[in-house]
């Protein structure tokens, strides 16, 4: 699996939110080196919480940018975070269940859970803060 190369085609054209997507692009890359170099379970499982908790606070920054310049689809790109962290808590789990055993199935599920996230309901949002910040 390759790295995730921070590009424009990531950029939602809102300096403080890029910044937080290159932080998780670059944990996410951190991730995807361990799992090549067959780094220690307790190395990976360390290495995911910290790209987990740091989604966890972008999102809550995210949602707060959304609140205070009422984005019209702020409830739905909030359910959408919801998603997305409970899809990789699973994720989490199945590895803490399966001894941690992090393989490339999961780094392309991790790829595409923060690209696709970025590429899609971000650009709306940025787009939106474009216009109104």
């Amino acid at each position: 699996m390759k790295d995730i190369v921070w590009s424009k085609t990531l950029s939602i054209g809102v300096e403080e939110v890029d910044e937080d997507h290159r932080k998780l692009v670059d944990i996410f890359n951190t991730l995807n080196h361990a799992v090549k170099e067959r780094e220690a379970p307790e190395y990976l499982a360390a290495v995911l919480d910290e790209l987990i908790n740091c989604t966890v606070w972008h999102f809550s920054h995210e949602e707060r940018l959304m609140l205070k310049y009422q984005y019209k689809d702020m409830e739905a790109h909030k359910a959408e975070h919801r998603e997305l962290i409970e899809t990789v808590k699973e994720l989490q789990q199945e590895l803490l269940q399966g001894g941690g055993e992090m393989t490339e199935r999961h780094i392309e599920i991790l790829e595409r859970w923060l690209t696709e996230h970025i590429l899609t309901t971000d650009m709306r949002l940025g787009a939106y803060l474009a216009n109104v910040m």
